[in-house]
């Protein structure tokens, strides 16, 4: 993966498209976005063949698309690197959320870690100049958040668990939060329904069931680069490291801030869920709080671990 250059003791990637990630010893796999989808799929609810099983919440993620980053004022922005970034985008609803998928299976338990430049965006909203200063932008009050996830299920019949952390951009109100936060419950999953296991409380959100199931990282708050327009599109770094022999998230950092998770209880499920041994999934998610749609876009993605 390296090879030696300059001065004694550095290296450079034999990749230069790797020189911005800090992988682990073996890479996983790396997603250029300008080469194709590379497996990220739309995640679809379960059901036996009949998509009228597919609970209501999970009916209608929206398959990611490839993008250019094309702005009605700007034209063609283009990725990091190349052209291409994978794009989420949901409806302009309230609540609603699309989530991308990649499906894979682990080979040993130990560190993986995921590595993404992404940006977030909501759709232009004409507000007229108001009061408007010429800097702040009346659409990032628009954005509501992005969660990256994973699936882990340990054998057979598990443990299983999702790690999941979110930037949560505004609130229901259109306030500004941005800060990360994280779940103290488990996703409700298909089987959980059907048990009749699920908790009460209105059901807005996939990952968790009611607001009051999130709580904020310590030290998570972090104004996110929005930068005036709704075209003007800033990139940024994104590191989770997750240990999947103790179903234990690490750390997560996010351009300059580091946060240590180390002590983070990441939920189990208390059931056996059987035809996922070995699970590896990991996905990306945009939520939008207003009737405007929201866009997460990443321009790659690289997945390593210690194996």
């Amino acid at each position: 993966m390296h090879s030696a250059a300059g001065g004694a003791g550095r290296t450079r990637p034999a990749d230069v498209r790797l020189s911005k990630f800090s992988p682990l010893p073996r890479v996983l796999y790396f997603d250029d976005f300008d080469e194709g989808m590379n497996g990220w799929c739309e995640l679809v609810g379960n059901h036996t063949g009949n998509l009228d099983q597919i609970r209501p919440i999970a009916k209608d993620f929206r398959p990611p698309q490839l993008s250019s980053c094309t702005f009605f004022d700007i034209g063609t922005h283009g990725s990091v690197d190349g052209t291409y970034a994978l794009k989420l985008a949901t409806r302009p609803q309230a609540n609603h959320s699309a989530v991308a998928i990649k499906r894979m299976t682990y080979a040993a338990r130990g560190l993986v870690q995921f590595e993404a430049y992404l940006t977030f965006k909501s759709e232009p909203v004409m507000a007229g100049d108001r009061g408007w200063d010429g800097n702040q932008a009346p659409s990032e009050r628009l954005f509501g958040e992005f969660t990256l996830s994973n699936d882990i299920c340990v054998g057979e019949t598990g443990p299983r668990c999702h790690g999941v952390i979110r930037y949560r951009n505004t609130d229901a109100d259109g306030s500004l939060v941005q800060r990360w936060i994280r779940p103290t419950s488990v996703e409700p999953t298909t089987k959980m329904d059907r048990l009749g296991l699920v908790k009460g409380g209105a059901r807005q959100d996939f990952f968790s069931l009611r607001p009051e199931d999130w709580v904020a990282v310590r030290g998570g708050r972090q104004p996110l680069c929005f930068n005036e327009t709704a075209s003007k599109v800033n990139w940024h770094y994104v590191r989770w490291l997750f240990d999947t022999s103790r179903l234990r998230s690490l750390e997560f950092q996010c351009n300059d801030m580091r946060l240590d998770l180390r002590d983070v209880i990441v939920p189990t499920y208390q059931e056996p869920y059987r035809g996922i041994a070995n699970l590896l999934n990991l996905y990306v998610a945009v939520r939008t709080h207003a009737n405007v749609r929201n866009f997460l876009y990443l321009d790659s993605v690289l997945v390593s671990v210690d194996w």
